[in-house]
């Protein structure tokens, strides 16, 4: 079962036998894949087989009871989402999650929190009171800081065209769902990551919008950006993904090309729950 890169490939995530488990329930049991640079991996299965969980072990909001994850080399396992992030691991999250009162803008201002100068984090309390006074005063480097930040969000966010760019100083809380979910993404790209993970990002959109996202997405890979994406509808899954993950009941039972898990016969039984007699084709066993 072809889980991992080829050979020669540059692996940046490494996931080796993660296991976590839940009392008496396993959610995730011993999945191992490696995602190389500039990659798209796609998870998919069906609901309840543990794949909002291996997210939330990934980026740091729970810890594996076994496993080890590494992030360019590096064993992270349990590290806190704040490291993953600062070594330059974004995420979204399966029901959007943003700042309602705070504008579009700031929402997206948000997501550069890890890129801060080293001056500006993780103060001892004299150093805070410091950072305090350049918060008030604003001293040209603090000012220039914020404006090149603010200019790059407007670039973020004019990705989404006329979808958010028109909304720029309206609140969060006055978005449509979509939209909110596309402020999110914006802000998880305001981190300038090296890996987004992607927690089904077209949820709520409809047919136009989810080929909107498409073109998006597509464009973020072409640029190099490795991703990993968690996403219902498969034919997205098959356009965009180098390789599929199925999950069921919280283990690998399919991994490889799209066109290969597509016609795989365990992964069409894991989404009807019974073998079809003919059907040979996954977008045929589940609405897309």
């Amino acid at each position: 079962m072809p889980t991992n890169v080829t050979a020669d490939a540059e692996i940046l995530f490494d996931v080796r036998n993660v296991t976590r488990r839940f009392d008496g329930l396993t959610a995730v049991a011993g999945v191992s894949f490696s995602i190389a640079r500039g990659e798209c991996v796609s998870v998919i299965g069906p609901n309840g087989a543990g794949k909002s969980t291996l997210f939330n072990l990934l980026a740091g909001a729970d810890m594996p009871n076994e496993g080890v994850i590494r992030f360019d080399g590096e064993d992270v396992t349990g590290y806190a989402p704040e490291q993953l992030a600062a070594r330059g691991l974004a995420r979204t999250f399966q029901h959007g999650r943003v700042f309602g009162n705070l504008s579009v803008l700031d929402n997206v201002l948000m997501g550069a929190h890890a890129r801060l100068d080293a001056a500006r984090r993780g103060l001892p309390v004299a150093g805070a009171v410091a950072e305090l006074l350049r918060a008030l005063f604003q001293p040209p480097a603090v000012r220039r800081e914020e404006a090149a930040l603010r200019a790059e969000a407007r670039a973020v966010i004019a990705r989404f065209g006329e979808r958010l760019a028109p909304r720029v100083d309206q609140p969060a809380h006055s978005l449509s769902y979509a939209n909110r979910r596309r402020v999110e993404i914006a802000r998880a790209l305001m981190l300038g990551p090296r890996i987004l993970l992607l927690d089904e990002p077209t949820a709520g959109m409809n047919e136009s919008e989810t080929a909107e996202m498409l073109a998006l997405l597509l464009e973020l890979k072409r640029e190099g950006l490795t991703i990993l994406l968690i996403e219902h509808k498969l034919e997205l899954v098959m356009t965009l993904s180098d390789r599929v993950l199925v999950l069921d009941e919280g283990r690998v039972i399919a991994a490889g090309v799209p066109h290969d898990v597509r016609h795989d016969p365990a992964v069409i039984e894991a989404y009807l729950g019974h073998r079809q007699v003919g059907a040979n084709d996954l977008s045929r066993a589940v609405a897309i």
